[in-house]
């Protein structure tokens, strides 16, 4: 079926996911960060020299009716989303905290059985937090620390890489919500091999930049890394890795379990791809880097702007500094 490459433009310029990273921006400006540290404000993680490395921070938080509405799988997520995170920057994690409010304790079992769920299935110990069981409704944030030997980060694709997305599609939709969920049931060695290929790129080399695929889908974490960089990408969206049966417009808006873009040299791509694909993972190079400003999808020789963060910046993050 032929894809009317200006409608799915549209519906991808309206994406709520995208338009809520706007936030990023207005609260980084109110808290006056300047980004302390290696890397600026505005990545998957703050990254703070440490040694021989750097020490790897990150927190999220959950909306009140996705934890209302499937709790075990917030708790779940809660764990495994900063593991990404941490996984995206070339890191490992190390521990987790959370926070959790919720109206009495048989309201938090759920979200704390999730949380213990998913920490036992990656390996990595949840060491304190915050509860309160004495509110009237459920709220969960987790974060977590990690470390990097190597820094992936989202300031350092350049015009000429390419745009390559790694994601598992051994899932299926966590209905009624656009979460491909491709881990609850997966070995827990084979989970932790997985995330292990993220730091072992940085290490190698093989990967200049990275970012996790989150709310905002393939095509909103392009944009939020081609703003990073002050790059433009253009995604030929027939080359996206998806299932047969999910149509591409619901695709495109889906936050997977695991799913990344990376900013990898042309001659590294085929070792890149490899690392993923012979772990199950579907990878594939889906666009190219350029030295202009936008975000496009293309479609052949059929091309339409998503968003152009010269004339309309989404992080609208200001007086940054270059990450090294």
């Amino acid at each position: 079926m032929a894809i009317d490459l200006a409608a799915l433009a549209g519906t991808l310029r309206a994406n709520r996911g995208i338009a809520a990273k706007q936030d990023i921006g207005i609260v980084a400006e109110r808290l006056g960060l300047s980004g302390h540290g290696a890397v600026p404000v505005g990545d998957d993680c703050a990254a703070i020299p440490d040694g021989d490395g750097h020490l790897l921070f990150a927190i999220e938080g959950f909306m009140n009716e996705f934890v209302a509405g499937d709790p075990w799988f917030a708790g779940w997520c809660g764990v495994m989303v900063n593991i990404s995170d941490v996984a995206a920057m070339g890191g490992r994690p190390l521990a987790i905290v959370d926070a959790v409010w919720a109206n009495g304790e048989e309201g938090a079992g759920p979200v704390l059985a999730g949380l213990r769920a998913a920490a036992q299935a990656f390996g990595v110990p949840i060491v304190g937090g915050h509860t309160n069981v004495r509110t009237d409704r459920s709220q969960l944030s987790v974060a977590i620390l990690g470390r990097a030997t190597r820094l992936l980060t989202s300031f350092d694709a350049r015009p000429g890489d390419r745009l390559v997305a790694a994601i598992d599609l051994r899932g299926r939709y966590r209905e009624p919500f656009s979460n491909w969920e491709a881990a609850t049931d997966a070995p827990p060695d084979r989970l932790r091999g997985d995330i292990e290929i993220l730091p072992a790129l940085a290490e190698a080399g093989l990967a200049r930049a990275a970012k996790d695929i989150s709310q905002g889908g393939i095509v909103g974490t392009a944009v939020m890394l081609a703003e990073c960089s002050g790059v433009g990408i253009d995604i030929d969206v027939t080359l996206i890795p998806r299932p047969p049966a999910v149509p591409l417009e619901r695709w495109l808006a889906t936050f997977p379990s695991y799913g990344y873009l990376l900013a990898v040299k042309a001659g590294d791509v085929e070792a890149v791809v490899a690392r993923f694909t012979g772990r199950g993972i579907a990878a594939a190079a889906i666009g190219t880097i350029d030295a202009s400003s936008q975000v496009a999808i293309t479609d052949g020789d059929r091309r339409e702007v998503i968003r152009d963060h010269a004339a309309l910046p989404l992080l609208a993050m200001t007086g940054r500094e270059v990450a090294a």
